[in-house]
């Protein structure tokens, strides 16, 4: 994703973190912040050291930015919104990771219109 599509500021993290509202499933928790206006949408995404070391990490990062490349589409576009990754990510495949991924979205009203998988 280009870089106009991250959030990337300590500070924005923080305002999403701090100001937006959370919904959570097994794998993954999914703050989003409205942001009336806005061209598109901004994503932050947060892997732990819980989750494993470096490699792994790096792999569970790899699989949601593919996922949100692949569902850029029905995303909402006026909102900023931060993916962090639970420990039982890096268990997960791509299929699996994406699915998941569609499921906290939806909850989080993140998603225009129905997503097949």
């Amino acid at each position: 994703m280009r870089k106009s599509y991250r959030v990337k500021k300590e500070a924005d993290f923080q305002t999403v973190f701090l100001a937006g509202n959370s919904k959570a499933n097994r794998n993954y928790v999914v703050y989003k912040l409205e942001k009336p206006g806005q061209k598109h949408f901004r994503v932050g995404i947060s892997v732990g050291k819980r989750v494993g070391n470096a490699v792994h990490r790096n792999q569970v990062k790899r699989r949601i930015r593919q996922s949100l490349q692949e569902l850029k589409p029905q995303l909402k576009t006026d909102v900023d919104f931060l993916v962090i990754a639970r420990p039982h990510a890096d268990r997960l495949t791509q299929v699996e990771a994406k699915a998941n991924l569609i499921h906290v979205l939806t909850l989080a009203d993140l998603l225009t219109d129905e997503v097949r998988e």
